[in-house]
């Protein structure tokens, strides 16, 4: 008999309950997401990474049934993820044309040059965390959610009063039970707008003044929606993707004191946290959407049919037993095959990955040399965000100092 859709929650508030489930199905399953849209789940590590290299399936949303259908419309959470025009919904000529035009913002030189402004900001928000009266706090509120925030708005030069309604308007992005959507894609479009004329009439050293000015060989721009999409592509990536990176890192190890001491006290340590934790508590957990443009035949029988939604379930190919083996549920910084698609894979791998890897190193680095005694004050459990995509803790309260045994 055929198997039921699985319903995914919304809310994600069991994200790895569900991915079990999802992979006891097998690498593929139907599942229904919020508003009722159909995909199929990809929680097989190899066929995912198969798939995400496969010429039969792209990101444009003109080869998806519902999309061509008119089905998908403004108020829906998916149609900020589908209805922009930049790298993420892009594919083939298109696709490449963008990354050229947006690969001078990210080069290697560029990224390492920012170490210093991270470090700074980092080191700022950990002294403001040390003038806490009882040496509690929220570190999602207090460090995690704002040096990404500050190091991106830097970074493309948004002025630091609009920061905190832009770090709002890129939350609800990833909420996938809001009901304004169209209300807050509209916004965030407008500001963005804005931030574009102000850096056409006062160029800065930052890479909004970057993407204005950046040329293609023959003479290429970015076209308006293409830049301001592109703008929220990156912020929204760049900003709470890094959010959840260094929370569920600083989660980790607070949850497995023994990692910690091997993080600490064996040298430099952060890259295989960084990587682990990526792995392990993925900051996306399931990504939206790909498309098929031909019938796909998979090895267990199925088929994906041509205009199919796929969905990318990075949070159960991270943990799948085929892939890391039979301990694949526990966090371990050894562990020798540290492989993951957290940032994707082929030609759509993330842009940004050099840029939170650095802001995660620096993030981590600075903290526990700054509490080398920190501890989770509540470690009852953790409220997620509310969100099928995102992963990550809306609070994570630490003692900065140890604790007396009860």
């Amino acid at each position: 008999m055929e198997q039921q859709p699985l319903v995914l929650d919304p809310a994600g508030r069991d994200l790895h309950g569900e991915s079990a489930l999802l992979r006891e199905r097998g690498p593929a399953t139907r599942v229904v997401l919020p508003c009722d849209i159909d995909a199929w789940a990809i929680s097989s590590h190899s066929l995912l990474k198969q798939l995400l290299t496969d010429d039969r399936v792209n990101k444009d949303p003109r080869n998806w049934g519902p999309w061509q259908r008119g089905e998908i419309t403004p108020d829906m959470w998916v149609y900020t993820w589908v209805a922009v025009n930049n790298m993420f919904t892009a594919a083939g000529q298109d696709h490449r044309r963008l990354r050229k035009l947006i690969a001078p913002a990210f080069t290697g030189r560029r990224i390492e040059a920012l170490r210093p402004t991270v470090q700074k900001i980092a080191d700022e928000l950990l002294d403001a965390m040390v003038a806490s009266p009882d040496g509690r706090v929220d570190l999602r509120g207090a460090y995690a959610h704002p040096l990404p925030m500050q190091v991106i708005c830097h970074l493309f030069g948004l002025p630091e009063e609009l920061q905190p309604r832009m770090a709002q308007l890129v939350e609800k992005v990833f909420d996938t039970t809001i009901e304004d959507a169209a209300a807050n894609f509209a916004e965030l479009q407008e500001m963005l707008a804005e931030l574009i004329e102000s850096k056409r009439r006062n160029p800065a050293d930052d890479m909004t003044s970057v993407l204005i000015a950046t040329r293609d060989d023959d003479g290429t721009r970015l076209s308006e929606a293409e830049l301001t999409d592109t703008l929220l592509l990156i912020i929204s990536a760049g900003f709470e993707t890094t959010v959840n990176l260094i929370g569920n890192a600083v989660r980790a190890l607070l949850e497995h004191p023994e990692q910690l001491r091997q993080a600490t006290e064996t040298g430099n340590r952060w890259g295989d946290v960084i990587e682990e934790t990526l792995r392990w508590e993925p900051s996306v957990a399931h990504l939206p959407l790909r498309y098929a443009v031909q019938d796909i035949d998979l090895p267990d029988g199925q088929r994906i049919a041509k205009g199919d939604a796929i969905l990318a379930s990075y949070a159960a190919a991270g943990r799948e037993p085929g892939q890391h083996g039979a301990d694949a549920d526990a966090f371990d910084i050894d562990r020798a095959k540290k492989e993951h698609l957290a940032f994707g894979y082929g030609v759509h791998f993330c842009v940004g990955a050099p840029l939170a890897r650095l802001e995660a190193d620096v993030a981590l680095t600075a903290l526990f040399a700054r509490f080398p005694g920190l501890q989770l004050a509540s470690p009852t459990g953790f409220e997620p965000v509310e969100s099928f995509i995102a992963n990550g803790a809306q609070h994570i309260e630490v003692s900065l100092r140890p604790q007396p045994s009860a």
